[in-house]
């Protein structure tokens, strides 16, 4: 649960983070899961989930993932995950009690060749018609994050600006804000340790650099709607996608 000043620091800066969020040994049942994923989902990508690949300059480099949506169909781990409590409770305190899964989807930020987040706004990606910024995000550190590897990076309280205006290009990840990935001023870089979670607001502006290390930065992001903000997000319950707490 959170506490008040959990509660007032996550309405100012449109984060929080929760340290020890899931106990180790399920972070290692997921790492057992997920082994030499790249090359599996490489020869034959499993049923359900969508694959989307790192490009580089040079076509030398081995294939690596550069995010697999879908996730909890590949780690039962992550399916208990995203149902348990100490995740659900924290949701609930921030959008209330009626919550479906959004998605579910692993960032394989992998070492040496993991490549940079742009800077964008979570709502540029999930507005629609029908749907509110009502929608939070649990990032999940499978893997120690730090700022060599790639760590999420946040503009404190930018989730009170609006929606910006992005730029859009037919690639993975491309709705970002205009100067795609560089170096701010304003942003805070949230280095975490396996099993720490990062909750966030839809609207706040955040990306990551790329990972420049010997040292994969796993993660894992689950994102929770409020039941019946879209039709989209009802259409995934339905299909058994997701759950529904109320």
């Amino acid at each position: 649960m959170l506490t008040p000043e959990e509660k007032r620091l996550y309405e100012e800066n449109g984060y929080l983070l929760k340290k020890r969020l899931i106990p180790l040994s399920w972070i290692e049942q997921v790492r057992q899961e997920i082994e030499g994923i790249h090359e599996r989902m490489a020869a034959q990508p499993a049923q359900g989930v969508t694959v989307s690949w790192e490009v580089y300059d040079d076509p030398a480099k081995p294939k690596r993932i550069k995010q697999l949506m879908h996730s909890e169909l590949v780690s039962p781990a992550l399916n208990r995950i995203l149902r348990c409590e100490a995740v659900l409770d924290i949701v609930e305190a921030l959008i209330g009690p009626d919550i479906s899964l959004y998605h579910s989807k692993l960032l394989l930020k992998a070492a040496h060749d993991g490549t940079a987040i742009p800077w964008h706004q979570d709502y540029a990606y999930w507005k629609r018609d029908d749907n509110l910024p009502l929608m939070i995000n649990c990032q999940l550190a499978i893997d120690e994050a730090t700022l060599e590897n790639g760590c999420i990076q946040y503009v404190p309280g930018s989730h009170r600006w609006g929606l910006q205006e992005h730029e859009r290009k037919q690639q993975t990840f491309g709705v970002f804000l205009p100067g795609h990935y560089r170096e701010r001023e304003d942003a805070v870089a949230v280095e975490m340790e396996p099993g720490d979670g990062v909750f966030f607001n839809s609207l706040i502006v955040h990306g990551s650099a790329p990972n420049a290390s010997v040292r994969d930065r796993r993660m894992n992001t689950f994102a929770y709607n409020v039941t019946g903000n879209s039709l989209t997000q009802c259409r995934e319950a339905l299909r058994g996608q997701g759950i529904v707490r109320n």
